[in-house]
């Protein structure tokens, strides 16, 4: 089973995807109607955590493949599915939104993982893109190992510089 076939899959049947990004969001307003004050929240860390991982995993997803749709494969806009390329993400941001204004991501368990993931995604597409676009054909005798360990060194610059920015 290939992606294009779980993906031909939902949308023959989307209700289920529906359904669950459409649960998320109102499940994230629902528990922010339930904590009363911010000595409560401490209760609630756990599950709002359960909730951003479920919510970000498949939203992250969903960014990463759209810019690879729409970067590498040249898709266009027109022939996008929302249901698939951009109800998660459009999930993602109310659930977040919704959680933020109850709870700090601060005391959110693991949210800082979440961030950095993404903080590779992006920078790992953009060096790929870079050099999609570069059309660079060099001849050398550097060591593949050298240039690994310079791709490794430039990720750790980026992580370094992201954190120092934010």
């Amino acid at each position: 089973m290939t992606l294009n076939d779980v993906f031909n899959s939902l949308e023959r049947n989307p209700l289920p995807i529906l359904m669950y990004f459409v649960a998320l969001p109102l499940l994230a307003w629902i528990m922010g109607a339930a904590v009363q004050d911010r000595q409560d929240i401490s209760t609630w860390k756990y599950l709002y955590a359960v909730l951003v991982y479920a919510v970000c995993i498949p939203g992250i997803f969903a960014m990463t493949l759209n810019v690879y749709l729409f970067l590498f494969e040249r898709q266009s806009i027109w022939q996008a599915d929302l249901l698939l390329q951009f109800l998660p993400i459009l999930s993602m941001v109310l659930t977040l939104i919704l959680i933020k204004s109850k709870i700090s991501f601060d005391f959110i368990p693991g949210f800082g993982k979440i961030a950095g993931f993404l903080t590779l995604i992006t920078a790992l597409i953009g060096i790929m893109w870079f050099f999609d676009r570069l059309h660079l054909i060099a001849f050398t005798y550097v060591p593949f190992s050298a240039l690994l360990i310079g791709f490794v060194l430039v990720l750790l610059l980026i992580r370094f510089a992201w954190s120092k920015l934010f």
